[in-house]
């Protein structure tokens, strides 16, 4: 079982310590009663995403033996108009840079994560159209 735990610190500022040990600020902006000393909770929803699935896709390409040197995650994500204005769509964009990287092994990378692997990405299933696509930059 995975936990966290949240705390109120002031204004609109809150502290989450996960199970791990690690802890995040999150804080609204000005307008709605915060100080901005944080990331927003829909902003680290995105970043739980792009950290699952870029997670699979170096495992998963480290395992082929690909020289991989990075994966960049870049996500998009649109919110509903009305409350509780959860997400509709997400982009994801994989930049997955490397030598002699071979386009099969990062296809693959790529799908078996958004279909089999990241634990994050099937939550969000049904709840929000998720889109993906994946650039090679070969050095």
């Amino acid at each position: 079982m995975v936990q966290a735990k949240v705390k109120w610190v002031d204004g609109m500022q809150f502290v989450g310590e996960s199970d791990s040990g690690h802890a995040i600020v999150m804080d609204a902006d000005k307008d709605a009663g915060g100080n901005n000393t944080g990331m927003r909770p829909t902003e680290l929803l995105l970043i739980g995403l792009g950290g699952c699935t870029g997670m699979d896709v170096a495992s998963v390409l480290r395992k082929k033996r690909q020289l991989l040197s990075g994966v960049e995650t870049n996500i998009k994500g649109q919110k509903a108009q009305d409350y509780p204005q959860k997400f509709t769509e997400i982009e994801i964009e994989f930049v997955v840079t490397g030598k002699d990287l071979s386009e099969e092994a990062v296809k693959r990378a790529v799908e078996l994560s958004m279909t089999k692997y990241c634990s994050v990405k099937a939550t969000l299933e049904g709840t929000a159209k998720v889109s993906y696509r994946y650039r090679i930059v070969q050095e």
